[in-house]
């Protein structure tokens, strides 16, 4: 779903990598590239938002210098980055990227609604396109030089969202100190800042990849692009279906449509589950679901729905009567009941589930089935799904010391 595109700006055309979400219109989102041109890298940005359900436009800011520039990560190749990125003219490059968002809103594909995701000298050019252009919505990556342009920031109205790491040489401390204490009270910006991520920390599989907050900062982008341009998908719908699948259909293949390509399930207490479709597809069809007792029953206490995930807390009760591969694996069936709390965090990309976290207390799942002695253990056997549902039921009745502080103040 990718094509390259020729892009008109006021002083000539220029390329663009183009690509498109599966059903095949959506928001607009210009992605403005690193110091390296648009390369793998810059693709596989644009590939997923495109899975995310927008029509993506990578313009090729360095046409002015040398048309077509996709560089590597090599001595050599960050030399010649570097040397675009000195003779780079940043005003004429938000002239490009205004010109790339007026390419996309006047493209059948487009919905009308554009926004901007720039990383490194891309992340300046966000928070500029925010100034200046006519942009729905900017978010910045680690962006360099922003400091040098604080006083444009008043002319910001649409939703803006700046992301900086605590060890970036390219953004140092004093830099944003200075950008953070400026911007702080904003009403259209968000500033987050990454402790322990270096200076292009979503950059995957590249030495300063930091998966935990480049996750993170995906969620908080996605969130302040959805506020104003969408796409909205329906997601309690998709994960409703998803687990109807499973546990009502019990239907590994239609479980996996539900899901997209790069997958994964992981249950927390017993690391089982599978990454890719393959692997758990096959997970599901011959550990999972033919696993489940007969009388499996989900019941829900809450749901959290945010930009790109569903938090699902809820009571799992089944009696034994099989081997649970997948919670239980290598013990007989004791034939007895067991009711626990259980958290599902359940993210998407775009229409489809992208991975599930579960959690669950192992520790109260063997001690109901008589598997662990909780005498003289921090433990508790179903009196945790009772307290999860009844808040009024005691409290603190493993902390020996409890009454001794009674009547104190």
């Amino acid at each position: 779903m990718a094509q390259s595109i020729s892009i008109t700006s006021g002083t000539g055309k220029f390329s663009g990598y183009l690509a498109l979400p599966e059903g095949g219109s959506g928001p607009g989102l210009v992605i403005a590239q690193e110091i390296f041109g648009i390369n793998h890298v810059m693709k596989a940005v644009a590939d997923k938002f495109a899975e995310e359900g927008y029509v993506v436009l990578v313009p090729d800011l360095f046409w002015r210098i040398e048309p077509g520039i996709e560089l590597g990560y090599s001595e050599e190749d960050w030399q010649k980055a570097f040397e675009c990125y000195q003779a780079f003219d940043v005003n004429k490059g938000v002239e490009d990227i205004q010109a790339a968002v007026t390419a996309l809103r006047g493209r059948g594909e487009c919905d009308g609604k554009v926004g901007v995701v720039g990383f490194c000298l891309g992340g300046l050019l966000a928070y500029l396109s925010a100034c200046r252009t006519d942009c729905d919505a900017a978010v910045g990556y680690y962006g360099v030089g922003i400091e040098e342009k604080l006083d444009e920031a008043k002319n910001i109205t649409c939703p803006a969202v700046l992301h900086f790491a605590e060890k970036d040489e390219f953004v140092p401390r004093e830099a944003f100190a200075k950008i953070s204490g400026a911007l702080k009270d904003h009403e259209h910006i968000s500033i987050y800042d990454y402790p322990g991520a270096d200076h292009a920390f979503a950059r995957e599989a590249e030495d300063h990849y930091h998966r935990p907050s480049a996750l993170i900062a995906h969620t908080r982008t996605l969130t302040c692009l959805k506020s104003v341009m969408g796409p909205h998908y329906n997601l309690e719908q998709l994960w409703d279906r998803h687990t109807a699948a499973e546990f009502e259909m019990r239907d590994a293949a239609a479980t996996m449509k539900t899901m997209v390509g790069d997958c994964y399930v992981n249950h927390m207490p017993t690391m089982t589950g599978g990454v890719g479709q393959k692997e758990l597809h096959r997970f599901y069809k011959y550990h999972f679901i033919p696993k489940l007792p007969e009388d499996t029953a989900l019941v829900p206490i809450s749901r959290t729905v945010g930009a790109d995930r569903v938090v699902d807390e809820m009571i799992f009760s089944f009696t034994h009567d099989t081997e649970i591969d997948w919670m239980l694996p290598g013990i007989p069936p004791t034939g007895k009941k067991v009711e626990i709390p259980l958290v599902a965090v359940v993210c998407f990309r775009g229409g489809k589930l992208y991975h599930e976290h579960i959690y669950w207390d192992q520790a109260s799942v063997l001690v109901q089935l008589g598997l662990l002695d909780p005498k003289g253990l921090p433990i508790a056997g179903v009196e945790t799904a009772k307290k999860a549902v009844d808040e009024t039921l005691p409290s603190n009745q493993l902390m020996a010391k409890w009454k001794t502080s009674e009547g104190k103040n």
